[in-house]
């Protein structure tokens, strides 16, 4: 196909690849190669995804029958933390880093981000703050009480009396995540803005890159608040100040506004990248275009903006004003406009198309499945009725795992085997992939979906024990739970296995369209031997259109200086 080749053709650099299994150490050094860096934020995020996701079993564990007989109740709470605050700071945020730093510069065209350093020091943050809230678990007085959300008063209690401990800690560690996030934001945002190929305007640019930009314009106006709320919080607890403080005045709402006015704009942080990955892998396993991709590009800003005026709709019941339920209640249902758009798109898209069920086409769909029923349990939570019905119910830990795990993980696991070739110049086993997703999709909906009727019933959150009544739903969902944990194993052994002595990949061995599929794979030190000239809009499977300039062409958009 014209509209997959590269003139000139790319020539092999001399520079290290870094992907190759010989250069291996790299990885542990302070690198500034956006690649280097992408790959170490994905690894590190699936270390802590693994520990994460062992939590989550132990309590699934603890579950399995209404009586607490199997962890004491404070380290079930303790665990029942931990595991929310690993998977949203120490895997969603990174890998979502991680794949925005690997592919954004080679699908703009660029040889590198804007900031290596500084996109150096954000990766370093990630170990150095993952391996603080980790201890904190372990120190006595840690947040094993306040959840992951730190509400004061509760979390302003210190029953050990001591200055440093787990609270303070995991305060410690929150704030140090906000501000890596901050770094990379920075970069990713100028990195977009200002360094694109030439000829790329703003719609003939990847809507994965539309996606990014989007979420890290949330995070540059979002979460400050989350990190001066936690500062804030961690003086309350260490300096007597009383901000949030009622016994001297502070005001804990106060605290709830700026988790929130953050926290659930968050959840588009972490979504809308993925649909950046669906609008990628549709088209290429369906051999059509991106069915209406002006749209789609630009619903993720209109997503970007809602986002911030959603947050209300979490504390429904803290006393919020009737009148500010009505206007965030409105606000949140408004919001599922542009997301049904973005799902319209890729059902279009898929129609008729020349499907191709390769794992990282299975892992998409299957995501996309989810996603269209957390989306249906989200305008139900939307409601306010129905949210102080079953607000602290196990029905919102349903639709939220729903979004994180159904759509989200999903989603990464698709644009792991979609780039995996791009990454590593290796093929992966097919067969382990299709496995993987099988299992992963069954345990998903095995362990999330029972989780709505049990809320629905009255089953509260954050508890070791439970009314008989529930055991069967949760007996289900435990055994989900299970197989989800085992539905890692085969992961796990394809991609170390594949990466190690699979077969050799092509540079587009999906005969995708990309400026990411033009070079070798892995891809050399700095992406491009000379940087393209972009021609036409992506997704053209079926034109006759050229991506990128020929040599007399680029003589006419100009030469990139």
């Amino acid at each position: 196909m014209s509209n997959t080749l590269m003139e000139p053709p790319v020539q092999e650099s001399l520079q290290p690849q870094p992907g190759a299994p010989d250069n291996w150490k790299r990885f542990f050094t302070f690198s500034t190669d956006h690649k280097v860096i992408g790959i170490q934020y994905i690894v590190t995020a699936f270390v802590f995804f693994l520990f994460a996701g062992l939590l989550a079993m132990i309590m699934r564990g603890e579950l399995l029958t209404p009586e607490s007989d199997l962890v004491d109740r404070t380290v079930y709470n303790g665990l029942f933390t931990m595991h929310g605050t690993l998977m949203l700071f120490l895997w969603t945020f990174p890998m979502l880093s991680g794949l925005a730093n690997y592919l954004v510069p080679l699908q703009i065209g660029a040889r590198d981000m804007a900031f290596p350093r500084l996109n150096a020091v954000a990766f370093w943050l990630v170990p150095v703050f993952g391996i603080i809230l980790t201890v904190s678990f372990f120190v006595p007085g840690g947040p094993s009480q306040s959840g992951w959300w730190a509400y004061p008063p509760v979390s302003l209690q210190n029953p050990t009396g001591n200055l440093i401990n787990g609270q303070f800690l995991w305060l410690v560690a929150v704030a140090l995540s906000g501000v890596s996030s901050i770094m990379g934001a920075v970069n990713i945002v100028t990195t977009i803005i200002r360094m694109r190929a030439p000829g790329m305007g703003w719609f003939k640019m990847p809507v994965f890159c539309w996606t990014v930009l989007s979420a890290q314009l949330i995070q540059l106006f979002g979460l400050p608040a989350l990190t001066a709320g936690a500062v804030m919080l961690l003086f309350d607890l260490t300096v007597g100040t009383s901000f949030f403080n009622p016994e001297l005045g502070g005001d804990p709402v106060l605290y709830q506004h700026f988790f929130w006015f953050y926290s659930h704009p968050a959840v588009y942080v972490i979504i809308l990248p993925i649909f950046g990955v669906f609008s990628e892998v549709f088209p290429v396993y369906a051999r059509k275009p991106l069915f209406g991709y002006p749209v789609v590009a630009v619903s993720s800003l209109i997503i970007t903006a809602l986002g911030a005026v959603v947050w209300v709709h979490h504390m429904f019941a803290s006393g919020t004003p009737g009148w500010m339920r009505m206007l965030f209640m409105f606000s949140t249902m408004t919001i599922s406009v542009p997301t049904g758009i973005k799902v319209f798109a890729w059902v279009a898209t898929v129609w008729g198309g020349k499907i191709r069920l390769n794992t990282p086409m299975l892992f998409a769909l299957g995501g996309l499945i989810m996603w269209v029923f957390a989306g249906i349990t989200g305008i139900t939570l939307g409601s306010v009725p129905f949210d102080i019905h079953v607000n602290n119910t196990y029905y919102v830990v349903g639709h939220f795992h729903y979004v994180v795990y159904g759509a989200v993980v999903m989603g990464f696991y698709a644009a792991i085997y979609h780039w995996f070739p791009k990454m590593t110049g290796r093929m992966y086993y097919e067969g382990l992939g299709q496995l993987h997703f099988v299992l992963t999709f069954i345990g998903a909906n095995l362990n999330f979906f029972p989780m709505h009727p049990v809320g629905l019933m009255g089953m509260p959150r954050r508890v070791a024990s439970y009314d008989p009544e529930f055991a069967f739903w949760n007996v289900l969902a435990s055994m989900g739970a299970f197989l989800l944990g085992v539905s890692t194993l085969p992961f796990l052994l394809n991609v170390l296995s594949s990466w190690a002595r699979g077969p050799k990949a092509g540079d587009n061995p999906w005969r995708a369209i990309g400026l990411e599929w033009m070079v070798s794979s892995p891809p050399p030190h700095e992406n491009f031997d000379e940087i393209p000239v972009v021609v036409s809009a992506p997704y053209g499977y079926g034109g006759d259109e050229p991506l990128v300039a020929s040599e007399p062409e680029k003589e006419l958009v100009g030469e990139y200086s």
